[in-house]
């Protein structure tokens, strides 16, 4: 810490109300405070740890916000960032949502999110205020009034089906990020008049290229190389530090998080998915090793294998396959046990109980992608006991 300068402050926010939550943020940022925004699905034990793992961390003198990488669980993942490190992408965002005097944006994804919190500091300073959705899916009520989004594919395609059915709506320019855009989608949109933008980024990096109908390209201020295939970045809008681990990486001024990528002789930036197998579900980033290290602490569960299975509208949907002797946790301990230790993104979606999960030479869990671990046998269970777990 420099001498002189005092340590920032925390400040822990969470709750229903979407839009109050944000507003208080914007407050305790005015008061030099570093806002810590949590979601209020979170069990309060889960959410205390949390809160008290960030407090037992020295912050940098210049944090301004704290953001959870999307998933975080007990062993919380929380980003530090300068206020500078979200200003000095302002004026790139302006232009791809071409913004203009009095224009309101709607954030429609939750206040944990990264996203949703760059986008309340934007807003704040580029705009005439944000709105949030009642509920979790757009409605024809969300899209009238506000002329910007910032959000999701999946958010863009609630709004296209919104549109396909006649609603009105107020926005005119979308920013699209936290998942590769179809350009199936991007063409519905922009036959509907709408200006659509999609990016990608990184909570630890925020954005690294734009697509404004020409592909992935790197933003201007971002430079960036293919190490091995690996996709590193030297920019202005780097975090300060991560919290709690993560697959942030340092070369000096560059920087990866594992993400896989090519480059093109005309520039152009094609993502391929992480190097952590990472698994990409409505917008959050859920690292399998710890949704895995969580379903192994369970009585009568000996491995699991967590991966990514194709979903329409949440690119990707959790699936766990667990080991497990005869007489072991039936899919509803197994629900049950994922509500109550696992963050909403973490939780597995579909389970596939087994007696033995696939092994390396050495003993361990060899990876196997959705349709391998499908196809193992079934363990079956008895009827009583599976009732109410997600088959």
């Amino acid at each position: 810490m420099t001498p002189g300068r005092v340590a920032p402050r925390l400040r822990p926010l969470r709750g229903a109300d979407h839009r109050q939550v944000l507003l208080r943020a914007l407050q305790a940022r005015a008061a030099g405070e570093v806002p810590l925004v949590g979601d209020e699905r979170w069990s309060d034990e889960h959410w205390a740890q949390v809160v008290a793992a960030v407090e037992a961390s020295t912050l940098p003198t210049e944090t301004a916000w704290a953001t959870f990488t999307s998933g975080s669980s007990g062993r919380p993942r929380v980003v530090l960032r300068s206020a500078a490190s979200w200003e000095v992408a302002f004026d790139a965002v302006d232009a791809a949502l071409d913004v203009r005097a009095g224009d309101r944006i709607l954030l429609p994804v939750h206040p944990v999110s990264s996203m949703t919190l760059f986008g309340v500091a934007h807003a704040a300073a580029r705009t005439a205020g944000f709105t949030v959705p009642r509920s979790a899916r757009l409605t024809a009520a969300d899209v009238d009034g506000p002329t910007l989004l910032h959000g999701t594919p999946w958010q863009l395609q609630d709004l296209v089906e919104l549109l396909d059915g006649g609603a009105r709506c107020s926005i005119r320019s979308a920013l699209i990020g936290g998942a590769a855009l179809a350009p199936e989608l991007t063409a519905r949109a922009r036959a509907h008049g709408l200006r659509v933008v999609g990016y990608a980024g990184a909570a630890e990096l925020s954005f690294v290229a734009f697509d404004h109908g020409d592909g992935l390209r790197p933003m201007d201020g971002v430079e960036v190389r293919l190490q091995d295939h690996e996709l590193w970045a030297r920019t202005p809008q780097a975090a300060l530090t991560t919290l709690g681990g993560g697959p942030m990486r340092r070369d000096g001024d560059w920087l990866t998080v594992g993400d896989r990528a090519s480059l093109d002789d005309d520039g152009v930036l094609t993502l391929h998915g992480r190097a952590d197998e990472a698994i990409l579900t409505a917008g959050a980033t859920v690292p399998p090793a710890d949704v895995e290290a969580e379903l192994e602490r369970l009585d009568g569960v000996s491995a699991a294998l967590v991966v990514g299975a194709p979903r329409p509208r949440a690119g990707q949907l959790v699936l766990a396959g667990v080991e497990v002797a005869p007489g072991g946790p039936s899919t509803a301990v197994l629900r049950r046990a994922a509500r109550e230790r696992l963050a909403p993104a973490q939780r597995p979606r579909r389970w596939h109980r087994v007696a033995r999960l696939p092994r390396t030479g050495s003993g361990k869990v060899r990876r196997i992608d959705a349709a391998e671990l499908l196809a193992l046998p079934r363990l079956e269970e008895d009827p009583a006991a599976a009732r109410g777990g997600i088959r």
